[in-house]
């Protein structure tokens, strides 16, 4: 039975319940929302009415700071007047008629006196507009409020005031009296009396608005006259003192201001202010909404960004963007190492100039022309194009550059965007496969040329022969004993037969050094090679007008060589002197300078073994050898002469390398060049 009555709840009362649930919810939402709007218009209104005090209390301030500055403004020209009585001269006669003019333009002064240092009075003046208030009885020099005023004068020089004292009126009442004590240059004392009630009626009431009412009082706050209207009921009283420091004496300035409380808003002005809050709690909740939409489009944002910078930032392509007055906007990574410049640095330089800092000096015009017809609208070509940049630290490196225009999403043209490729590598790749190429055919012209070389000497050998062995059959029909003409032509048939010879071994020689066989070597004086080769050499020095000058060092030893390689190789380097100073523009001295020196060459350092070596050196004073030459010099079948086959200074390298020694060359001053070789020496 007891489960029986434990029975579900129907399904209505479920929904009431939860319809209950929800309405109670809003109802609470909406109260705390009518709290919230409540709590803001009791907070503006609260904070209106601050401000407005804030601003009445701020204007009485200012107000009393004008004030107190008008009123030392007049009280230091009213001592000046009193000052300038003693320029001309102070005379009983004629002061006290000065002292009644002062009387007649000061209103607030009540008497004038003239006292001399002892301070007993010798002429006094009492103001017009006023019955005498002040007994002559009572202004000895035993009064001891001009008795301070005075001593305060005295001991600073200047004016100075006493404090205030009440002077009794007959009848009843009195007054509140100030004195002024000014020193006499001559001696004595001039003394002005002040009223500080038409102190306050002269020198401030001028500047007194309507609702105030302005006092002076005591440093404790007494009070001691007043000026003004008086407090009306229902106001508020805003006070603002300030302090009037004179010389001798300390005064209060106060201004109360009379002033209804600031009053609550009108009806009307609360609703707009209702009205407006309920709009801002509104503005605030589709505010929430927009900023909760705006903050997931942004981390949408922010993803597809980091994507998209992770990519950029992954790519070893440059990439670099500029707006349409040829700015840069943005470059990658890839971009910044490739040039050496920080993204600040290429940014920064693009500010006016449309210069950039990795263009090459020598082709910036270039680049100038190329950008502004770009930001003219011409469209690069869709292949790309080559260039070449500038490092930071000066090195050229070239570069294939891809460009397009830089859309934005309203399909307007915002500037251009470029990719940049590093080909350096690949050109020196290409270089090198060029530079292989045309190894290969030089050892291929080479390989032909030893063909054609063992071929030659194959087939000269046997006429060189027979032309060695007719000059020997010519010489024996001459007979060694050949006279006169007979002399001569037995002299010329000999040469014959030592050049058949001569060339005999040379053939040989570059035979074998084909076949790479080696050669005996001999130990042969550096004259000797020298004059071996001095006919042949003056032979062309005569034609081309060159002289020789052969410089040798004492005690040479003598060098172990191939002889007839050695002086083949003196012979080329002697005779490219002779062609290099025979130009046109060499108008200058034509010398050829043949050179023997000994020198040392060490193995490294700590090398225990030292070898002497002979030093040959060829000097011309040509015009010398370009950088471009220079780097080709020793290439084979390079030349520079129209009829030369560039085999000659290959060939001397190799013949000097094979000896052991190095061929170098370096400039002559102070013209020309020096070709320098060295050989191994027998001690």
């Amino acid at each position: 039975m007891e489960d029986a009555l434990h029975v579900a709840p129907p399904r209505w009362a479920l929904s009431a319940f939860a319809r209950l649930r929800s309405l109670w919810q809003r109802w609470f939402l909406w109260l705390i929302l009518a709290v919230l709007v409540s709590a803001l218009l009791i907070t503006v209104v609260w904070l209106a009415g601050r401000h407005e005090v804030e601003q009445v209390q701020a204007a009485l301030d200012r107000d009393t700071a004008d004030a107190v500055s008008d009123l030392r403004n007049g009280l230091q020209r009213n001592a000046q007047s009193l000052r300038a009585t003693q320029a001309s001269g102070l005379d009983r006669t004629h002061w006290p008629e000065a002292a009644a003019s002062l009387l007649r333009e000061h209103r607030e002064w009540l008497r004038l006196e003239w006292r001399d240092a002892a301070l007993r009075p010798l002429e006094a003046v009492n103001t017009p507009y006023r019955m005498r208030l002040i007994g002559e009885e009572s202004r000895g020099p035993d009064q001891s409020d001009v008795a301070l005023a005075c001593a305060a004068a005295r001991k600073l020089g200047a004016p100075a005031y006493s404090p205030s004292h009440y002077v009794p009126i007959l009848g009843g009442g009195g007054v509140e009296v100030m004195e002024l004590c000014v020193p006499i240059d001559a001696g004595g004392f001039l003394v002005a009396s002040y009223s500080l009630r038409d102190t306050l009626i002269e020198l401030v009431g001028p500047t007194l608005t309507r609702g105030q009412e302005v006092a002076f009082t005591e440093a404790d706050g007494t009070r001691l006259v007043a000026l003004g209207t008086s407090r009306r009921t229902g106001t508020r009283v805003f006070t603002s003192q300030q302090l009037i420091d004179l010389p001798g004496a300390a005064l209060m300035l106060r201004v109360d201001g009379w002033r209804a409380a600031p009053d609550l808003f009108p009806n009307v002005l609360t609703a707009l202010v209702t009205a407006i809050s309920i709009a801002l709690v509104s503005v605030l909740v589709l505010l929430a909404r927009d900023t909760r939409r705006r903050l997931r489009a942004e981390r949408d944002l922010a993803d597809a960004l980091a994507f998209r910078k992770a990519m950029e930032d992954s790519v070893i392509t440059g990439l670099r963007a500029r707006d349409l007055q040829g700015r840069i906007t943005y470059v990658n990574p890839a971009f910044c190492e490739m040039v050496g410049f920080s993204p600040e640095e290429l940014m920064a330089g693009s500010g006016e100039s449309i210069e950039a800092p990795y263009w090459p000096t020598e082709l910036a015009h270039e680049y100038q022309q190329r950008q502004a017809r770009r930001l003219a609208g011409g469209m690069p070509p869709r292949e790309g194009f080559e260039s070449v940049f500038m490092r930071k630290d000066g090195t050229r490196f070239p570069v294939l550059i891809f460009e397009a225009p830089l859309i934005n999403a309203q399909r307007v043209q915002t500037g251009w965007m470029s990719a940049f490729i590093d080909v350096s590598e690949q050109r020196r790749v290409e270089e090198l496969s060029r530079a292989s190429q045309e190894r290969l055919q030089a050892s291929a012209r080479l390989a032909t040329v030893g063909e054609m070389a063992s071929l030659l000497s194959h087939e000269l050998t046997q006429p060189l022969a027979a032309i060695a062995s007719y000059a020997t059959g010519s010489l024996n029909m001459l007979g060694p004993h050949a006279k006169g003409e007979q002399a001569e032509v037995a002299m010329a048939v000999r040469r014959i037969a030592e050049q058949a010879d001569r060339a005999g071994q040379v053939i040989r020689s570059v035979h074998d050094f084909v076949r790479r066989r080696d050669r005996t070597r001999e130990a042969v004086a550096p004259q000797a090679l020298i004059d071996a080769v001095l006919p042949l050499v003056r032979l062309q020095a005569r034609k081309l007008g060159v002289s020789i000058e052969v410089a040798l060092e004492d005690g040479l030893a003598k060098a172990m060589c191939d002889r007839t390689l050695v002086e083949q190789v003196l012979l080329n380097l002697a005779r490219n002197a002779m062609q290099a100073m025979d130009t046109a523009d060499n108008t200058g001295d034509r010398i050829l300078r043949l050179r023997v020196a000994r020198v040392v060459a060490v193995g490294g350092p700590g090398a225990e073994d030292a070898r002497r070596w002979l030093e040959f050196s060829v000097a011309d004073f040509g015009s010398g050898i370009s950088e471009e030459v220079a780097s080709r010099l020793f290439t084979p079948f390079f030349t520079t002469r129209a009829d030369g086959m560039g085999l000659g200074l290959s060939l001397c390298r190799t013949v000097v390398e094979q000896h052991g020694g190095v061929l170098v060359f370096e400039p002559n001053s102070p013209r020309g060049t020096v070709f320098r070789f060295t050989l191994p020496s027998t001690t």
